[in-house]
């Protein structure tokens, strides 16, 4: 493992640079993360998904719209 965080390091001045920015925008991405995830169990909670029909959808957005 010592070897590859070696070879992912080229790029920056040693790997404890590397593994300080792989921690940074690892917390970075932890909000984005939870976000997703609160999505996907309201998704869930809402049950099996219903099919859609794109031109019922169309007419429903027109009429709602006010669009010929």
């Amino acid at each position: 493992m010592k070897a590859w965080v070696e070879r992912q390091a080229a790029g920056y001045g040693n790997a404890g640079d590397y593994i300080r920015d792989l921690t940074r925008k690892d917390q970075e991405r932890e909000p984005s993360l939870a976000l997703l995830q609160a999505a996907v169990a309201e998704g869930i909670e809402r049950g099996a998904p219903q099919p859609f029909d794109a031109e019922t959808f169309k007419l429903r957005m027109r009429e709602r719209h006010g669009v010929r």
